[in-house]
């Protein structure tokens, strides 16, 4: 065991995928649609509503019934999985690097199906992995359900902005159907759920508060790195919405995942405090050989950023303030949509 640890969001920070959305555009008629009306329906209900005991990622539940409408089974999730990974350029490069150094964990809202995927594709064990449950397996629906689920389809598409008609479909409609009390009872690991399986890591590190690192990109890890931001430890935007901009200490935009593995390199051999010392060198100086010597970033590290980069598109490191948070979520949005696409970009 490492005195620190790397917790990572996987879709994002690491890969370029939604996979639920894919999902959904995949096996269902209009169904990228319909996931992009139910994800800003979830936001809505965390963001605005604060709907009490919801988590933020719970489209993975809502979305569930639809699924179960087209004859989904676990083995599709895992053969579509497996099939259909689109990974961060580097990321690979940078959880082999970081399971030398720190305690490593992917901490994802997916469905483990896709997670198991992950993991072997990044060569990461699976028991460092966190994720929502779900056994399609289990979950049915009588005839006449799926006629109604079919029926609410059609509504949401029709009417994407009625959440009155949202609430009476999943709080009032689907929760009468048999397939509701499996749904109700699935576990998504996002918000508060990150939250949860932070503090599982740092009981099993058996770490301070203080030494994690967490990164991600979207609204279901607010809670994160709002808890690693106030416990002085790392909290990282990597590509980020303005959700996680608003909790989060420093942000990152790259196209690259070395320029994560560059400060978690700088975190791994030194204190917090050196983390910001560089990130402010890197804003000032022009000389990034000279100040990455300085800082004594690993050779493999550095030598993969500069064939990376070059003079005129290093990537943004910024600690995060008031004067230059609007020009930050502007490129970094950019940068989302342009490596994700933008359907996926647009997503919470």
């Amino acid at each position: 065991m490492f005195e620190k640890s790397f917790i990572t969001d996987c879709e994002g920070p690491l890969t370029l995928n939604d996979n639920a959305f894919e999902l959904a555009a995949e096996f269902i008629e209009d169904g990228g649609e319909l996931f992009k009306f139910l994800s800003l329906y979830d936001d809505y209900l965390v963001d605005v509503v604060k709907k009490e005991n919801y988590k933020a990622g719970n489209t993975l539940k809502l979305i569930l019934p639809f699924f179960v409408v087209e004859g989904l089974k676990n083995k599709d999730l895992i053969e579509f999985s497996q099939n259909h990974i689109y990974s961060v350029e580097d990321s690979k490069f940078l959880l082999t690097y970081l399971q030398k150094e720190m305690n490593t964990y992917i901490v994802s809202t997916s469905y483990g199906q896709y997670i198991e995927a992950i993991s072997n594709y990044m060569e990461l064990p699976f028991k460092n992995t966190f994720y929502t449950k779900v056994n399609l397996d289990n979950l049915t629906l009588t005839d006449e359900e799926i006629t109604k689920i079919t029926e609410f389809k059609k509504l949401i598409l029709e009417n994407p902005e009625d959440y009155e008609l949202f609430d009476d479909i999943f709080f009032s409609q689907i929760t009468k159907m048999g397939i509701y009390e499996n749904i109700k009872n699935i576990e998504v690991v996002g918000g508060q759920g990150k939250k949860l399986a932070i503090d599982q890591i740092i009981e099993r590190d058996n770490i301070n508060k203080d030494k994690i690192f967490y990164i991600g990109d979207s609204i279901t890890d607010v809670e994160p790195l709002d808890f690693a931001h106030r416990n002085n430890g790392i909290s990282v935007s990597f590509n980020g919405n303005e959700y996680p901009l608003k909790v989060a200490e420093i942000a990152i935009v790259s196209p690259s995942a070395v320029t994560t593995a560059v400060i978690a390199n700088i975190y791994a051999n030194n204190d917090k405090n050196k983390v910001i010392e560089f990130i402010k060198d890197y804003n000032n100086l022009n000389d990034y050989e000279s100040l990455f010597n300085d800082y004594n970033i690993d050779e493999e590290i550095k030598d993969k950023f500069f064939s990376v980069f070059s003079n005129e598109n290093y990537p943004l490191i910024q600690i995060i303030n008031e004067n230059n948070f609007d020009e930050i979520l502007k490129v970094s949005k950019e940068m989302r949509n342009n490596i994700r696409g933008q359907d996926i970009g647009g997503l919470g």
